[in-house]
């Protein structure tokens, strides 16, 4: 997609961040709880703050259409992306998700993912990862798949 474009994330954008993750239908795909607004913002500004972290706004054409971010966690490189649901099913979150990695030099890179959350599991497999291992559930319930992209 031509008009996908990643930027430095500026302050107003977690603003609409913040209202992509209180999408109830996101939020669920996602298996994840909504933060409210305070821990949000505190949650942001710690990661902005960390410059190992690699985070950009996601625009599709011109408008934030959400986010797409790299951190390390136990010595493995990791990625992970929120689109706001009015643009899903236009390969937004594919060519963001593409963009990043060609920034990321090193491999392998790693990706957890709801085993649930279809969408992402397409948008991971078009980028190149595949699947690391069986779904493993954590202690918060959550079935996930860890994929990499070696």
């Amino acid at each position: 997609m031509d008009d996908i474009e990643l930027r430095s994330v500026r302050d107003d954008d977690v603003e609409t961040f913040f209202v992509h993750q209180q999408d109830p239908s996101a939020a669920e795909m996602a298996a994840m709880t909504p933060r409210d607004h305070a821990a949000f913002v505190a949650h942001w500004t710690r990661i902005r703050a960390d410059p190992s972290n690699v985070l950009r706004t996601v625009l599709a054409g011109g408008e934030v259409a959400g986010n797409v971010v790299s951190w390390e966690q136990s010595g493995q490189r990791l990625v992970g992306y929120w689109i706001g649901r009015e643009h899903w099913g236009r390969g937004v979150a594919t060519a963001a998700l593409g963009r990043l990695l060609e920034v990321l030099p090193d491999r392998p890179v790693h990706a957890y993912v709801a085993v649930a959350n279809a969408g992402s599991i397409r948008v991971l497999r078009k980028c190149g990862f595949h699947p690391a291992g069986p779904p493993v559930t954590g202690d918060d319930g959550i079935a996930e798949l860890l994929f990499t992209l070696s």
